[in-house]
């Protein structure tokens, strides 16, 4: 299983990429030597705190992935971490779970990784040396069908677990693609830049345009069910749609920090983080959002559920638990 967000990618000029996170830009080159991401990811004493871009969770296993190849994991819904052998430096901004012991991981270089032992070890099984566009999400279908997405309308796809990819178009402009989300069933949608939305009814084989409510990127997905979808990005857009994207429904946010992830609890609260610190919370089923700001205000740019209220963040500031109660009392 998945959490969103990874990467939100900007591009300042040729073959370079900036990471949005509140007032920190990260200035990233492309042109990663191949000695460079076969390396060993360095073991960090602080790496909780580090700059971390992604993450999942599924069955107690949490796992968070960031700069210099990091991966962390944690079993106890995130009060302990601990660091994974990791065979690249290049920065991680997508992953996915299975199941407790399947996972893969993307990043720069179009680098993939995938463990069979729940994040613990990892190995390289794609790191094209040629390759100048980062992939920025991963999604699985099961354990062998799966697709990863990235810059310049980047999209990969593979049929065995993850041990050899293939590319192809499904668009015909390069738009960067930046998070790809299931809906249940054959139903998929990817979130990209310049307004575009794409959707799948075939479980990703077919891709179509759907008309866009906005001009601006777009930086995640948010499922409610087969058909509605909450779609959010730069500057605190937010829209909502009932009827699987074919029209939509702009919602005030309150904020124009761009919007990063978004998580639907097991009791229907719905939040929606973003940079600069900011939280959405909706308590009816999406239709309004109240915002809350985190005192220390950096950047979030992904959330995962860690039962009975509690969340775990990632981003700027690395990893933190997060209580939805907390946030509620200060409403």
């Amino acid at each position: 299983m998945k959490s969103a967000s990874p990467l939100r990618l900007w591009l300042g000029g040729p073959r370079r990429i900036f990471l949005l996170l509140g007032s920190l830009i990260v200035v990233a080159s492309l042109n990663w030597s191949a000695t460079a991401a076969a390396s060993m990811a360095v073991k960090a004493r602080l790496v909780e705190r580090s700059l971390l871009l992604a993450g999942s969770n599924v069955n107690g296993l949490t796992v968070a992935v960031g700069e210099r190849g990091h991966i962390l994991r944690s079993e106890d819904n995130g009060r302990s971490w601990q660091q994974a052998e990791v065979p690249t430096r290049a920065t991680l901004t997508g992953v996915f779970f299975h199941d407790k012991d399947i996972g893969w991981a993307v990043g720069h270089d179009q680098t993939i990784l995938k463990t069979t032992d729940g994040g613990k070890v990892w190995k390289l099984v794609h790191a094209p040396t040629d390759a100048e566009s980062p992939l920025l999400d991963v999604w699985f279908a099961d354990s062998r069908n799966g697709y990863a997405v990235g810059a310049y309308g980047t999209f990969l796809e593979t049929g065995d677990g993850g041990e050899s990819w293939r590319e192809r178009r499904i668009a015909e402009e390069d738009f960067h693609l930046n998070q790809i989300v299931s809906a249940g069933g054959e139903r998929l949608f990817i979130a990209a830049e310049a307004g575009k939305i794409m959707r799948s009814e075939d479980g990703g084989k077919i891709w179509a345009l759907l008309p866009p409510p906005y001009t601006g990127s777009f930086f995640g997905a948010l499922p409610l069910g087969a058909k509605s979808l909450l779609i959010f990005g730069l500057r605190g857009h937010l829209f909502r749609s009932d009827d699987a994207g074919e029209s939509w429904k702009k919602i005030p946010t309150g904020t124009e920090a761009s919007l990063t992830d978004g998580l639907l609890l097991a009791d229907g609260t719905i939040v929606i983080a973003g940079l600069a610190g900011t939280l959405l919370i909706s308590l009816d089923q999406g239709q309004t959002f109240f915002s809350h700001q985190q005192s220390d205000r950096k950047g979030f740019t992904a959330l995962l559920s860690a039962g009975a209220g509690q969340l775990v963040g990632v981003g700027e500031f690395g990893v933190k638990q997060l209580s939805i109660n907390s946030i509620l009392t200060v409403k």
